[in-house]
């Protein structure tokens, strides 16, 4: 039998036992597009599940759909991995910011309710990775607005997605973040934003679901941001605040990893 046979079989029998592990991913495998996750080579990412945006039609949000920073609707979620379109835009950036970290070298690194970026933040060799959140499982349970558990400076690194606008005081939270950050630090903060308004929306009045998706996007947030009301606040908090989109990472990466040319990476210092 010829070599070029046996690296034929062993091919087949390779994609036959990764198939039966993983059947689902049949119709994804290709090379078009990367997730950085979970390593994988797919030709499209998954749209948008349904319910994740129904409540907006049904309660009639203001906001139209497509004004939201930060969110590709066409290639939300990898088909392995399930992580979305911000998850592998952390990891883009991560990956960059930590590439030539010497041997031996470790961050400390805090994660804010942690989500699918879990597992592969872990797993990486330069990170002492901690997990905190006050109502699901993780390392540390932790309010956001009083980490007292941690000391001033304690943390190289934290990400800190999709919490701030579920927080009544987001000013104190952003300080408490501050606080736990070291001097030379970084953190990813991110919130959902919308650019159809000039100035945060916040209203106290605003208290039922359906109002609340009308109004905030979700019916556990409490206020709909603006880019200006965000980087304000961040700023007023003590953090220098750089803005990364497509012109940082490139047209043709943000196309390779299924994120939407209006992404916008919120780094603070």
């Amino acid at each position: 039998m010829s070599k070029n046979v046996l690296r034929i079989k062993k091919a087949v029998h390779s994609f036959l036992k990764e198939l039966r592990s993983d059947p689902h991913r049949l119709p994804y495998m290709g090379d078009k597009h990367y997730c950085p996750i979970c390593k994988t080579g797919v030709n499209h990412f998954r749209t948008i599940d349904y319910h994740l945006i129904e409540p907006a039609d049904r309660y009639q949000m203001v906001y139209p759909m497509f004004s939201f920073e930060t969110m590709n609707m066409f290639a939300y979620s990898c088909p392995r991995c399930y992580s979305n379109d911000r998850d592998r835009l952390y990891a883009l950036y991560i990956e960059q910011r930590l590439a030539g970290t010497p041997d031996g070298k470790k961050y400390n690194l805090l994660d804010i309710a942690p989500s699918l970026l879990s597992g592969y933040l872990r797993a990486m060799p330069q990170l002492n990775y901690r997990s905190a959140d006050l109502y699901n499982p993780a390392d540390d349970k932790v309010d956001i607005t009083d980490m007292n558990i941690y000391e001033d400076g304690r943390f190289d690194i934290f990400i800190c997605s999709h919490v701030l606008e579920h927080i009544k005081d987001d000013m104190k939270a952003m300080r408490e973040l501050r606080r736990v950050l070291k001097p030379g630090g970084w953190g990813i903060a991110m919130v959902p934003i919308t650019n159809a308004i000039e100035e945060t929306y916040e209203n106290d009045a605003i208290t039922t679901d359906a109002d609340r998706w009308k109004y905030f996007g979700q019916d556990d947030h409490v206020r709909m941001y603006s880019k200006k009301g965000f980087v304000g606040n961040l700023e007023k908090a003590g953090f220098k605040v750089d803005q990364l989109g497509v012109d940082h990472f490139g047209r043709d990466v943000f196309d390779r990893h299924g994120i939407h040319p209006r992404s916008i990476l919120y780094i603070v210092s």
